[in-house]
């Protein structure tokens, strides 16, 4: 009898177009890693960076292993002209702090950016888009070639919902004029927020600015296919509902953590491992791990209180510095000697909060952050530092209750302008370390929960998980819509 060859299925072909900031490009990497190992056979992942931000795709591919930098392809298109910023000087995260607000500029600019995304994804003509969400205008190139866009946002859905909130509350948010507001209350236990710690694009003024930008983005979030979220349902599961819900989305899908399943412990050689040697020569629970991201420029007076603090509160540390040109104060080495690890530029978070010593992580509340803290199990001291970070850390404290703020909310001036910080003298530093790692105290409590939402979050990423089922529902969602099929696969 004679046989028919089955019929290949025409693979989803995926472009992923990432903000110019390693926060948001490691997510999408490790987004376009889920999409090719869940369907490896239906999937085919390319991500679209600038030149410069290549080297950023592939080191987080390196840190998944051999397997997705064979499967998963880079696309560059060009990078505008920006008065002010030197040639190569493409992500925030490399930029110079008083020149952070030209990299924000140049990206939510649709007349310098559009031209080169819009050529590429015509060029590489994917079944579908996966856009950040500051990029809204791919909503439109995607539909006038055809296909479907999907957006992809890299923080959670409470500082979401709040800032989509608060953005339509430009009013009240000017008759606070530097006091408090509301947080809504939908958001539930009831939170305020200082004027000065909202992000500023919530200004009025920048609202009143940008009001058929904020339309057009609005717009762009309701006529997508739907939204992709890095954060899983027990973590957010009131804030989760919401998206549908109120009608800001067709489709919702929430696939975090994507930093799980963790890379397998990174080979010597690809990292310093000095960090991990040092910590295996610590107690369980012990050390002090002090990370401020990627993002957030703290000021030379500031470093100079967090090293007096550390070695006022004779725990034993870990502290990743941006700054390359920092001294510490005199003799301050001498003094803390083998107490205290200093590691300027990148170090292994992952594997540094997985490890038995950690005992508390003092964080600025970027949202791959909490994420990573949250899958290791450890509670934290929060220091937010810009942008959404300060909404952030009401969620982390107040409804995850997983730590708490470093400094007491009457101690002193906090601002998403780095220049407007109060300065956190050494002191406060050396006692809310000492407080919070206290036997019996308020870290024992936090820890206690944090392990359990720890639990949760392998669940769901485990097969059969939420997150495992939203991520593979969006595929079939997809491929149900017509997207990419060439006919189903027959045999005879």
């Amino acid at each position: 009898m004679a046989t028919t060859k089955a019929k290949p299925r025409k693979k989803l072909r995926i472009l992923l177009m990432p903000f110019f900031a390693t926060s948001h490009i490691g997510p999408f990497t490790d987004l376009a890693f889920h999409l090719v190992v869940a369907r490896p056979h239906d999937v085919e992942a390319t991500i679209a960076v600038t030149p410069a931000n290549q080297s950023v795709v592939q080191s987080s591919l390196e840190r998944r292993g051999g397997t997705s930098q064979a499967t998963i392809k880079v696309a560059t298109y060009p990078f505008p002209f920006v008065d002010g910023l030197p040639p190569g000087v493409e992500n925030q995260s490399t930029v110079k702090v008083a020149d952070t607000w030209r990299i924000d500029s140049v990206a939510m600019d649709e007349k310098m950016m559009r031209p080169g995304q819009e050529s590429l994804i015509r060029e590489r003509s994917p079944d579908l888009v996966i856009t950040d969400v500051h990029f809204w205008w791919n909503v439109d190139v995607a539909t006038d070639i055809g296909v479907p866009c999907m957006m992809f946002h890299v923080i959670g859905t409470f500082p979401t919902l709040a800032m989509f909130d608060l953005s339509h509350a430009a009013r009240a948010i000017d008759a606070a004029d530097g006091k408090l507001v509301t947080l809504p209350e939908f958001l539930a236990p009831e939170i305020q927020v200082p004027t000065t710690e909202l992000p500023e694009m919530l200004g009025r003024q920048q609202i009143t600015d940008d009001c058929a930008i904020e339309n057009r983005m609005d717009s762009a979030h309701k006529r997508c296919f739907g939204l992709i979220v890095n954060t899983f349902f027990d973590l957010e599961h009131r804030h989760c509902d919401m998206f549908v819900g109120n009608g800001q989305v067709k489709r919702a899908y929430f696939v975090g953590p994507l930093l799980l399943p963790s890379p397998p412990q990174v080979a010597v050689g690809t990292y310093d491992s000095r960090c991990i040697d040092w910590l295996d020569k610590n107690s369980p629970l012990s050390v002090v791990y002090l990370c401020f991201g990627s993002l957030t420029h703290v000021s030379e007076a500031q470093l100079h209180e967090v090293a007096l603090g550390l070695e006022a509160s004779k725990r034993p540390f870990l502290w990743v510095i941006r700054s390359e040109t920092w001294v510490p104060p005199e003799g301050w080495k001498d003094r803390v000697g083998n107490r205290g690890l200093v590691v300027t530029g990148w170090a292994p978070q992952t594997v540094i909060l997985v490890h038995r010593a950690v005992g508390v992580f003092v964080m600025h509340c970027g949202w791959n952050s909490v994420l990573e803290t949250v899958v290791a199990g450890v509670p934290v001291l929060t220091w937010p530092m810009v942008f959404e970070q300060f909404i952030t850390e009401r969620f982390v404290t107040k409804v995850l209750a997983i730590g708490e703020r470093l400094w007491a909310e009457d101690a002193g001036v906090r601002s998403t302008r780095f220049e407007e910080h109060g300065l956190v003298p050494a002191e406060a530093v050396a006692q809310a370390l000492a407080k919070f790692m206290e036997p019996g105290g308020a870290g024992d409590v936090a820890r206690s929960r944090v392990k359990e939402l720890s639990a949760k979050a392998h669940a769901a990423m485990a097969e059969g998980g939420s997150s495992h089922r939203d991520l593979r529902r969006m595929i079939d969602d997809l491929m149900e819509a017509g997207i990419a099929a060439a006919g189903p696969a027959l045999s005879v």
